[in-house]
């Protein structure tokens, strides 16, 4: 059985940074696309990165150029840098292995907030 759990979420002023990763077990996703999602109060899940694994990325244009993603290669999991935080950004973050489909997992979430 497949589980994620995602970390690194917490309290930031508008400016700063903080780095999320996603520890798995249960599977090691040697060739699956990792990304990150977000959901804030009263909106839908929306994509924020996502990397292949061939380490092709792709942002939302609303964090272009503030966050990374990256895969750590000893965990075969998911990393999201996020830089220059907005109030905005304000979130419970996902961590995604494996797409949107029946094969792919989802964690718990981490909550963002960034105080203005």
């Amino acid at each position: 059985q497949v589980h994620l759990v995602e970390s690194g979420g917490g309290l930031v002023q508008a400016g700063g940074s903080l780095r999320l990763s996603c520890a798995a077990s249960g599977i090691i996703f040697n060739f699956a696309p990792m990304a990150w999602y977000r959901q804030a109060p009263g909106k839908q899940r929306e994509l924020v990165a996502e990397i292949t694994s061939r380490l092709s990325t792709n942002y939302a244009d609303f964090v272009r150029g503030r966050f990374t993603i990256s895969r750590d290669a000893t965990k075969n999991t998911p990393v999201l840098q996020m830089n220059s935080l907005k109030p905005e950004d304000t979130a419970v973050y996902y961590c995604n292995i494996g797409g949107l489909g029946p094969n792919g997992y989802w964690g718990q979430g981490t909550q963002v907030t960034v105080s203005s």
